[in-house]
C-alpha cells in the first residue's frame, strides 16, 4: 500500500484483508488493513483501504473509538456472527 496513513508493522492486527468501499452509485474493491489498538483508556478500531486501488476516495483511514465495555460487546457480537457463518 503506497501512501499509508496507518502505521503497519509486525503488530498490526490484520493486513491485506479483502475490503470494499461504496458510495452512491459506485463500489470498489481494494486490499485493506484492519488494526485494533488502545489510546487513553479506549480501544481504537482502525481501517484503511489501499488508495492505489480506489480513485474515488483520497488516502485516509477510518477509526472508531470504543470504551472497554463496547469493545467487549463487539467481541461477543463478532464471535456470534462467526458461529453463524460457520453453520
Amino acid at each position: 500500500m503506497a501512501d499509508r496513513v496507518l502505521k503497519v508493522n509486525a503488530y498490526t492486527t490484520f493486513t491485506l484483508l479483502d475490503g470494499d468501499v461504496e458510495g452512491h452509485g459506485w463500489r470498489s474493491d481494494a486490499p485493506a488493513v484492519l488494526n485494533v489498538t488502545t489510546d487513553d483508556g479506549d480501544v481504537l478500531l482502525e481501517l484503511e483501504l489501499d488508495n492505489t486501488e480506489i480513485a474515488a476516495v483520497p488516502s485516509h483511514a477510518d477509526r472508531a473509538r470504543l470504551s472497554p465495555d463496547e469493545a467487549r460487546e463487539l467481541a461477543t457480537e463478532l464471535s456470534s456472527y462467526a458461529d453463524r457463518a460457520e453453520e
